[in-house]
């Protein structure tokens, strides 16, 4: 898992509430188990028309935001089923981070899993967040994790918490096997001395 410090981006604004995980990546892209590939089927229902051409509209489609590597997100962002896929997905596209009021519990977890940090806000920052987000592509974000804090292009700041265990995580790219893997040295250690031990086992 790559580690995450600090990342400056432009900040796409979805100024839209409960995002549930089918519209995050629908059904028909989770036939794969690989990370890879699913950016183009990420909001595939938002993004595309019924004969396959993009949709202007929509704000990942936008000039200014096409290479976006933060989303700023309405209240209850990730809700629904608890496809992976949708973490996947948003960072094969190049997301990595999502600001909102709120995350579905599920996704909440998997985002740290696979090296995305959810930021939770207040509404009042969040709506400040929106503001410099619809600035386009001159108006980037920059999120200092170490110091906890999102700086606007301005040079407003928002503070967040986070979960110092998660934290680390991210900071050193440890997603489940990492932290395993840290532990190698004594995992080994055990299974010598279970070897001598026990070794008709």
């Amino acid at each position: 898992m790559d580690k995450f410090t600090s990342l400056e981006g432009v900040a796409a604004p979805l100024k839209i509430i409960n995002v549930d995980t089918d519209m995050i990546i629908p059904k028909q892209y989770l036939k794969t188990i690989k990370r890879t590939g699913l950016g183009k089927g990420l909001f595939s229902e938002q993004r595309y028309k019924d004969d396959g051409s993009e949709n202007p509209d929509f704000v990942l489609n936008q000039p200014a935001y096409r290479n976006a590597k933060i989303l700023v997100a309405g209240d209850n962002f990730g809700c629904g089923s608890s496809r992976e896929h949708a973490p996947w997905a948003l960072l094969d596209f190049g997301i990595r981070c999502v600001i909102s009021t709120s995350f579905g519990d599920i996704f909440y977890n998997n985002c740290f899993k696979n090296g995305i940090l959810p930021i939770r806000v207040s509404q009042e920052d969040l709506d400040k967040l929106f503001d410099d987000a619809e600035r386009g592509a001159n108006a980037t974000l920059t999120i200092d994790l170490p110091n906890q804090e999102i700086r606007g292009p301005d040079g407003g700041k928002v503070k967040f918490e986070i979960d110092p265990f998660r934290k680390h995580c991210l900071i050193n790219g440890l997603d489940d096997i990492g932290l395993t893997m840290e532990k190698k040295a004594s995992i080994d250690s055990y299974e010598e001395k279970l070897k001598r031990e026990r070794a008709w086992a």
